[in-house]
């Protein structure tokens, strides 16, 4: 098994390198790659050379049988294709035994979002009466505004707004910066709370950094204390569930190909790789679209 261990770390390092995966998709990879070691322990393999076409499929009838959902059966089979892709390329195999394998059809779920007067209703409880509450406002402001990603949104920077433009400069995955205006609505929450909030919030005794948005300790905040705030304000508010905020980015999405955005448009604003990812929120205008015409339509 030493072998095989190795000859993961040599993936590991093409994916980080070469392909600026982040370590959260790493660390997926191996615990994935893991689990396929363990079957091939399991069936006396000892090289990964030695694994053919019928021992892939043994391997997804045993990820079957484990009542794994097909999304979850797809990114295995999917990350073992690209491993073995990685050793056909450096002569570590002769052959991919998953390349004829098929992907299992993922379940089509759509993206949950926020109908617009449900976050107008949202941005109107909001109380802007200290530090926190401000900073609150800007957050919730900003998201929603830019669709950003929550990791994204850790890693804003001071110097990456321009106010002139309104603009910001968003770094995204596998180091690809795009820029994403904001509207007046988040420009004045966020010049209200850099201006009058957010000195407030970081203690005189801990140096100061650059990061935009700050806990009440001073330092920066991370994706969990976004989602932490976030479901304070849904509460706050007395809507019903919780917020996410991917909620935010899919009803940013969705609300601007309700009224009329090109799709090309909302995909480069969400950072989106391939237009795939975002043509999901398509579907979610027209189940609106549908929704709307058989409450309104008199013969529906």
């Amino acid at each position: 098994m030493n072998r095989l261990t190795e000859e993961f770390h040599s993936f590991a390092e093409y994916l980080q390198i070469e392909k600026n995966y982040s370590l959260h998709t790493l660390n997926n990879y191996k615990r994935d790659i893991e689990e396929f070691y363990l079957f091939l322990h399991e069936q006396g393999i000892e090289d990964l050379a030695q694994v053919e076409y019928f021992d892939a499929r043994l391997f997804l009838t045993k990820l079957h049988q484990n009542d794994l959902s097909k999304r979850s059966v797809a990114r295995k089979t999917s990350c073992l294709r690209s491993f073995y892709k990685f050793l056909l390329r450096e002569g570590k195999v002769k052959e991919n035994p998953f390349s004829l394998v098929s992907l299992p059809k993922k379940d089509q779920k759509l993206p949950r979002f926020l109908y617009e007067e449900e976050l107008n209703h949202l941005f109107s409880s909001l109380k802007r009466n200290s530090p926190k509450e401000i900073r609150d406002a800007a957050l919730l402001e900003l998201l929603y505004a830019s669709g950003i990603r929550v990791s994204e949104c850790c890693e804003i920077k001071l110097k990456d707004l321009d106010f002139s433009l309104g603009t910001i400069l968003i770094h995204g995955k596998g180091k690809k910066d795009r820029y994403v205006p904001f509207g007046n609505y988040a420009r004045e929450a966020l010049d209200t709370y850099i201006n009058s909030a957010r000195n407030d919030l970081i203690p005189s005794t801990k140096p100061d950094h650059s990061y935009l948005f700050v806990n009440f300790r001073g330092s920066p905040l991370t994706a969990r204390g976004i989602r932490y705030i976030l479901n304070g304000l849904i509460e706050k508010a007395a809507l019903e569930g919780s917020l996410h905020p991917h909620m935010l980015r899919h009803s940013f999405a969705t609300h601007l190909l309700n009224r009329g955005a090109d799709i090309r448009t909302v995909q480069e604003l969400l950072g989106h790789s391939k237009i795939s990812s975002t043509q999901v929120y398509t579907h979610v205008s027209k189940d609106q679209l549908k929704k709307v015409y058989n409450a309104t339509h008199p013969r529906a």
